[in-house]
């Protein structure tokens, strides 16, 4: 592996970059499928067009000061657009692909973004169906021109336009880029990046070039990496994590990286390519763990005989601190070359819990996996376990000695606030002062999380402060604990955990549509929609069977003891999730409040006609009877009555 330091020369993306492309011009730095074909960049044709782009913008208008807006997909003229933005001594500003209408008017108009670079058709039409919301932009620059003939906006500009305009200049005045690059500071801020926005709109955190570079420093010295490392970016740009590997550690040690061609098409991509290290958020290893599982209902009897028998040797020996070569020969082995992890030197989750149910079978399975722990403001993760020391537990130790944790006021168990400094943290949020004086103390973070230190000094994260849950009867419980229990079974796509100030806990549940469907057709279940098919009776039943599994792992107390279906998949679009896929527990509370009394008055059944939209705009009438189901008494009886219109 290659030994990374600092370099006080190097404090800014375009001085790595010009530096890289310097030392390592002919080396591959990034792919991109594009048709079922690897296309393969150097960094010698990226730092070219990362200068003709910057030139380009530049004759856009953009100045020092200015903020620039990313949307889109993964691609490789997102990090290229990003470092040309730093070049000109702009703000990046990222993005989700995903974000409705409301959400990208709200952050264009905050960050008064005065240019947009977009991938294709779709985010233009999601700009331009702004109309006069966002005044302050005075350019789109699109990558994409399929579909672009038809529209005559005075703000639009084809990206190819902008790049041979900066390659003229460059051509004309080739001393201009390296006055530029001279001219960029580290203490500048660079990247104006949105909180995760679990209670209300995102903050805007301000990250310094040099802080995300100091950092990422820190970070490849807990887990060095280099050269010869495959990436497969897959996470969305806008979250700091991704940004801290796919941007900068990119820039940082050269590490290759790939940009899959499309979601549906990650896992057999990641496969092709054979990544070295990957970083997925908690949804997505839960999601190929419950793919796995589900693969195994259509495999022989043979096959689920050896799958069973597989991970019951290997989940032993992972207990026994040892590996099982009969389970690494009978599964594991196939496996992991099946889901194109077998090359992984080091594997990462982040973002929220990860259930140790899911934990287990992949460290079982020998994916080298670890958890880290951190936060946007604080540029990202500052704890992870080191590759000799991993305890699903916890999240692991600081990366080194700058980085200071410490338990704020804890209780007789020794759990309280996690608070934390080092030197690379944000420079406060962008025009919100009052939230930057209230989260930063003396220089400290303070994170809203609870945790607590083990004996070997990790640290354990329980849960956000204000989600942690307390019962009538005064007993203590985290929700997204339990919860994480329940999304390990393969059939469950989203839980939510009720009973704070109840006198028990009960559970609503979406199921995972695609498996559950597949185990419907397999067992000879009509059904026409996801409402239809949760609405049945032996779903019901099979979903019982799950949640019976998880309360015999858990204490009296927190069992749960009524559940409920519900009609729909919670939705990032219907604000019940964030971004980053975290459960908005307010906006459930308050959304489903109807639901959850109804649950707590002992009804059997709660009456719902509500309209859900469709990300193509059309809409259902749902008109149901949900049924609640005690889980003392018999599920059969009485199943739901559902329609729509």
């Amino acid at each position: 592996m290659t030994n990374v330091t600092f370099d006080p020369a190097l404090d800014t993306f375009p001085k790595l970059l010009a530096r890289n492309a310097e030392i390592a011009a002919g080396e591959v730095s990034m792919r991109e499928k594009q048709f079922g074909i690897w296309v393969e960049l150097t960094w010698g044709q990226i730092h070219e067009r990362t200068r003709n782009l910057a030139l380009g913008l530049a004759d856009l208008g953009v100045k020092p000061g200015d903020v620039v807006g990313l949307i889109g997909d993964n691609r490789p003229d997102w990090v290229i657009g990003e470092v040309a933005a730093h070049a000109l001594k702009a703000m990046s500003l990222g993005m989700y692909r995903d974000a409705m209408e409301a959400e990208v008017a709200y952050l264009v108009t905050y960050a008064d973004v005065a240019v947009i670079l977009v991938e294709d058709e779709e985010q233009v039409d999601k700009l331009l169906g702004l109309g006069d919301q966002i005044p302050t932009v005075r350019k789109i620059v699109y990558f994409d021109p399929r579909g672009m003939r038809k529209y005559d906006d005075p703000r639009l500009v084809p990206a190819e336009e902008v790049l041979k305009a900066g390659a003229a200049k460059a051509a004309s005045h080739p001393e201009l880029w390296g006055q530029m690059i001279a001219a960029t500071k580290g203490e500048d801020v660079a990247i104006l990046c949105t909180t995760s926005g679990t209670t209300s709109h995102p903050k805007l955190a301000m990250l310094t070039g040099v802080a995300m570079i100091r950092h990422s420093v820190s970070y490849l010295k807990a887990d060095p990496k280099g050269p010869q490392d495959e990436y497969v970016s897959v996470l969305p740009l806008p979250w700091i994590m991704e940004q801290m590997y796919a941007v900068t550690k990119w820039l940082v040690c050269r590490m290759k990286i790939n940009f899959v061609e499309e979601p549906e098409t990650m896992m057999a991509d990641m496969r092709e390519i054979g990544p070295t290290f990957i970083l997925l958020a908690p949804r997505l290893w839960e999601s190929i763990a419950g793919d796995v599982r589900a693969r195994m209902m259509d495999a022989s009897p043979l096959k689920r005989y050896l799958y069973d028998l597989g991970m019951k040797l290997g989940l032993k020996a992972l207990g026994e601190g040892r590996k099982s070569w009969l389970a690494h020969m009978l599964l594991f082995r196939a496996l992991r070359d099946d889901l194109g992890f077998s090359r992984l030197t080091s594997a990462a989750t982040g973002g929220a819990a990860l259930g140790p149910d899911t934990f287990k079978f992949f460290q079982a399975m020998g994916v080298p996996l670890r958890q880290l722990y951190g936060q946007t403001e604080l540029t990202g993760a500052y704890t992870l376990h080191r590759s000799e020391d991993v305890d699903f537990d916890t999240v692991g130790v600081p990366f080194d000695e700058t980085v200071e944790i410490r338990i704020d006021q804890p209780d007789q168990n020794g759990v309280g606030e996690i608070v934390t400094k080092h030197p690379n943290m944000y420079e406060g949020y962008y025009r919100n002062e009052a939230a930057s004086k209230a989260d930063m103390r003396d220089g400290w973070m303070y994170t809203g999380d609870a945790g607590f230190f083990d004996k070997k000094g990790h640290l354990v994260v329980i849960d956000r402060i204000k989600d942690i849950a307390t019962t009538v009867k005064g007993d203590r419980f985290s929700p997204q604990f339990i919860e994480n229990k329940l999304k390990f079974s393969p059939y469950v796509g989203e839980a939510v955990v009720l009973g704070d100030g109840r006198e028990y806990l009960s559970a609503m549940i979406c199921i995972r549509y695609p498996v559950v469907s597949k185990w419907a057709e397999k067992n000879r279940i009509a059904f026409t929609t996801y409402s239809d098919l949760s609405a049945r009776e032996q779903i019901y039943d099979l979903l019982r069977a799950e949640i019976d599994t998880v309360n015999a792992s858990l204490p009296e107390f927190q069992k749960i003891r009524k559940f409920l279906l519900l009609y729909k998949e919670l939705d990032a679009d219907d604000g019940e999730l964030t971004r980053t896929r975290k459960v908005r527990r307010s906006v459930i509370n308050e959304k489903y409040e109807d639901i959850i009394d109804a649950v707590y008055g002992d009804r059997a059944e709660v009456p719902i006609d509500t309209t859900i939209t469709f990300q193509d705009g059309t809409k259902q009438r749902i008109r149901t009877t949900v049924r609640v189901v005690n889980l003392g008494t018999p599920t059969s009886g009485g199943g739901s009555r559902r329609s729509a219109a």
